[in-house]
């Protein structure tokens, strides 16, 4: 089968452009990786050709031969419908996990996201807390996101509290909370670990003044919990520009009410009085 016939490609295809028509990837903002299964590597990979081993920047062990759709650097998220195989390509990691090597696409010498590492490194911790079940990484700029960066303090405690009173599905949808990480330098490795650190609680971690990640099984649950949190931060950007004290909101003992009626649990820490 042709790499782009294959219905996971399509499936990223397809939540490239979303992102795109949402908003969130001016110029050649933001990045998209997807961790193939055993089977989807031997559906496409007659198409396969052979590439020179490139360094990472770090060590991903947990990865060793695993193979990656991933977006490429300096690459338009507006383009992924129209130029697949010049806006995106497939990598394979080496036994070590400390080198990967094009194996499809990104082609005219393009090469893997400049936040690999980040990619990689949130893959290898997702991959070990979720027994394999989580494939997709996604960052985008999400403004509403962003903009909040600027006025809240950057805890996970307020902004995950915050952004579950926008909505009331919120709570269902990411239990665990959000994390956020200070403003670093994007696309190292000291990047990558704070972002790494912040998975192996979070499927949601923001980037102060940047943006978001995402992690999730598959394209449409990664996608929805980008969407839900980025509206959610949307109605509370609306409600600050109205006035800086709500009149009513959902109370601690209401998020426990509704986690006990839609089984979910919910960490006390973020149920605190204000």
């Amino acid at each position: 089968m042709k790499v782009l016939d294959a219905e996971f490609t399509q499936g990223f295809i397809r939540m490239a452009n979303d992102g795109w028509e949402q908003g969130w990837h001016e110029r050649n903002g933001g990045n998209l990786s997807y961790r193939m299964k055993s089977e989807e590597v031997d559906m496409v990979k007659e198409e396969f050709s052979t590439g020179d081993w490139r360094e990472i920047g770090t060590c991903v062990p947990d990865l060793a031969g695993e193979f990656f759709m991933v977006t490429g650097s300096g690459k338009f998220f507006r383009n992924v419908i129209i130029k697949p195989a010049e806006s995106f390509g497939i990598i394979e990691i080496d036994e070590k996990g400390e080198n990967y090597r094009i194996m499809w696409g990104l082609e005219g010498g393009a090469r893997p996201t400049s936040e690999l590492p980040s990619h990689l490194m949130n893959h290898e911790v997702k991959k070990r807390v979720t027994d394999g079940k989580y494939r997709v990484i996604y960052h985008a700029h999400t403004t509403n996101v962003i903009a909040l960066t600027f006025v809240l303090p950057l805890t996970d405690e307020v902004f995950t509290r915050e952004l579950w009173e926008m909505a009331t599905e919120c709570p269902v949808v990411f239990p665990d909370g959000i994390g956020v990480v200070p403003w670093m330098v994007p696309g190292g490795r000291e990047i990558a670990v704070e972002t790494s650190k912040l998975m192996e609680k979070y499927d949601v971690a923001i980037w102060a003044h940047h943006g978001m990640f995402a992690a999730g099984e598959d394209f449409d649950l990664t996608f929805g919990l980008m969407h839900t949190v980025e509206k959610s931060a949307e109605i509370l950007v609306k409600t600050l520009s109205m006035t800086n004290a709500k009149r009513q909101t959902i109370t601690p003992d209401d998020f426990r009410h509704l986690a006990k009626d839609f089984k979910v649990t919910l960490p006390e820490k973020f149920l605190f009085e204000k």
